[in-house]
């Protein structure tokens, strides 16, 4: 994931303003190995796309998958048709631009997580290129199209991942310093991480097994998972720290939800076998807690 925004942000370099709405386009179906846009709500698609790729092998097919990292992410649950109507435009009697709306709303979510990564918001994808609300164009006020990589719950109830400086790591831990971290915050829960050995463009991280709760607090035992698993593809950088290449470590987390519903992980402790002072900090949070 080190080179997705380098190499998607690349693949932007033709501006949007350059397409000539009166060339000859043609509509074709959208390739089956095109996974980032095959569950869009659509079969065919036109090309030359919005982006002037006119090559479905060589360059849309291979640009549409710089974007499945971020898409990952979870950062809007709309960012997928937003960036497929730009990739692989649906084949109507007119185009179908997304809408200012609809590009406004993905922007503030899926930004910040370009800017985790070092990157701004393409200026290609500048919202004042697209059309108003009362043209016709994809409105950000429809139903949001499943993504096959998550799901999609009350997205603004529950509590969401954000790019954040990254936590404290402590290693072998006082008993004390544990029970304190335990109290002093709104949740804690244990969790193996594992960073896996895959080609460049594919997630590295993932939680594997359940997560267990210490203190559960605001967070909710069927999207905690899914949670942490967002949180290690935005803070891909801190989570290059915590776990080496092809290896697992279990982890204490602790952390907060921030008013506006953004996890914070705040101090983390490595639970080596070694460690007996966690074990010894667990049997105290059981029997006398805060």
């Amino acid at each position: 994931m080190a080179v997705f925004f380098t190499v998607a942000l690349m693949t932007m370099a033709c501006p949007l303003l350059a397409f000539d709405m009166g060339q000859s386009t043609r509509c074709v179906a959208i390739p089956h190995k095109m996974h980032v846009c095959k569950d869009v709500g659509y079969s065919e698609m036109r090309l030359p796309n919005f982006l002037g790729h006119s090559s479905l092998e060589s360059e849309v097919v291979p640009h549409s998958e710089d974007w499945r990292p971020l898409l990952q992410t979870g950062c809007h649950p709309q960012a997928q048709a937003f960036l497929c109507s730009l990739i692989a435009p649906v084949c109507l009697d007119t185009f179908i631009q997304p809408c200012r709306s609809l590009c406004v709303a993905v922007r503030e979510s899926c930004a910040p997580v370009l800017a985790c990564q070092g990157h701004s918001w393409p200026d290609v994808l500048d919202c004042d290129r697209f059309p108003a609300e009362e043209d016709m164009c994809l409105s950000h006020h429809g139903k949001p199209v499943p993504y096959s990589f998550r799901l999609f719950y009350d997205y603004h109830r529950l509590p969401k991942s954000a790019c954040q400086n990254c936590p404290y790591v402590e290693e072998a831990p006082e008993s004390k310093t544990i029970l304190d971290s335990f109290c002093s915050h709104d949740f804690a829960v244990t969790a193996k991480l594992h960073r896996l050995r895959l080609p460049t463009g594919e997630p590295e991280f993932e939680i594997e097994g359940r997560v267990e709760f210490i203190r559960q607090g605001p967070l909710l035992p069927y999207d905690t998972q899914h949670l942490l698993q967002q949180w290690l593809l935005i803070n891909v950088r801190c989570a290059r720290a915590l776990v080496r290449p092809g290896r697992s470590q279990l982890y204490v987390l602790t952390g907060s939800v921030q008013h506006d519903g953004t996890l914070s992980l705040t101090r983390v402790f490595p639970w080596h076998r070694k460690d007996a002072n966690i074990a010894v900090a667990f049997r105290k949070w059981k029997h006398h807690r805060c």
